[in-house]
């Protein structure tokens, strides 16, 4: 049975009578992977200051792995933290750089020896670790600096951009290394990002922020119907019975059609009222039924799912749910 590993509830954050956050509550378990999501200056990097001890609450509170936000102590020690920013000893080795770590935690020279082995090989780092980490392309300090946030075996980890400035192959790295934290390590991830598109492919769960207030939280298929995203499709037909088809459609209530100058033979179809997906599927395959039942040709027929980046746009541009 999984547990509760973060529990904020109502948590504020004031700065000489600025709100950097303001009530944000959310939840987390182990083993799950959240995606804390938001527009610069949102709250993401003051949320996760919070919940690691970095700053006190204004007001409200929060538990992580069961304690409460007045034991600092037995929280750094449960946490792992990647920041946005980090700096790095580049006149030492990879392994030397852990070791030193794996120290400051109280392990002894040969258990810091054989950990800091072990996490270089978990994220990809085996054969640079006797490298300076001068030599070190910015994808390998990244998961470097994974691997100095594994080294207490935290129950929560915290990573903040952490594929910010790779390349595809190495933001593919970062979060292959992201799923084994969270699945062989039983433990939560909380991952801030720009990149829509990694939240959708590692997270089980996402928090949006938005000028400091929560927007809305849930798996990504619940964000997306809070949000109301249309279902669409194109549908491509004769040029010549463009007109005909638009009439076939215009009977249907809720769908909106759409025409480009540049492609007249293209019709971009649009569910624009509350539903189900299945119940937005439903009215596409009526709508390609109604189509060849009137003898028009189907060119193509594609429908377009709706995408975590459509329900963010739409929701960080109004500011509410």
């Amino acid at each position: 049975m999984t547990s509760t590993t973060i529990e904020a509830v109502r948590l504020t954050k004031q700065y000489d009578g600025r709100t950097a956050v303001e009530d944000v509550s959310f939840s987390a378990s182990q083993g799950e992977i959240i995606g804390l999501l938001g527009p610069n200056g949102a709250g993401k990097t003051t949320t996760i200051r919070l919940l690691t001890t970095v700053l006190q609450p204004t007001r409200g509170e929060f538990s992580i792995a069961g304690y409460p936000s007045t034991s600092s102590a037995e929280i750094r020690r449960c946490v792992g933290v990647l920041p946005e920013s980090s700096g790095y000893p580049a006149h030492q080795t990879g392994a030397e750089y852990l070791r030193f770590y794996a120290r400051l935690y109280g392990l002894s020279r040969s258990q810091a020896r054989g950990l800091s082995a072990e996490l270089l090989t978990a994220v990809g780092l085996e054969d640079r670790g006797q490298s300076r980490i001068s030599t070190y392309s910015r994808g390998m300090r990244q998961r470097l600096g994974i691997a100095r946030a594994m080294i207490n075996d935290p129950v929560v980890v915290f990573l903040d951009e952490p594929t910010l400035g790779l390349d595809p192959a190495g933001q593919a790295q970062v979060l292959n290394i992201i799923r084994g934290i969270a699945k062989a390590r039983d433990a939560t991830v909380v991952l801030s990002t720009h990149l829509l598109p990694e939240v959708e492919e590692v997270c089980s769960k996402v928090v949006i922020l938005h000028n400091g207030r929560v927007l809305v939280s849930g798996s990504v298929g619940e964000v997306i119907k809070t949000a109301l995203i249309e279902q669409s499709a194109q549908l491509r037909v004769p040029l010549d019975l463009v007109e005909r088809a638009r009439n076939v459609l215009a009977g249907f209530p809720g769908l909106t059609i759409k025409q480009t100058a540049e492609q007249p033979e293209l019709l971009v179809l649009a569910v624009d009222r509350p539903g189900t997906d299945s119940a937005h599927r439903e009215v596409m395959n009526e709508v390609l039924a109604a189509v060849t039942a009137a003898g028009i040709p189907v060119l193509r027929f594609e429908l377009e799912g709706a995408r975590l980046s459509d329900a963010f746009l739409k929701m960080t541009s109004r500011g509410v749910t």
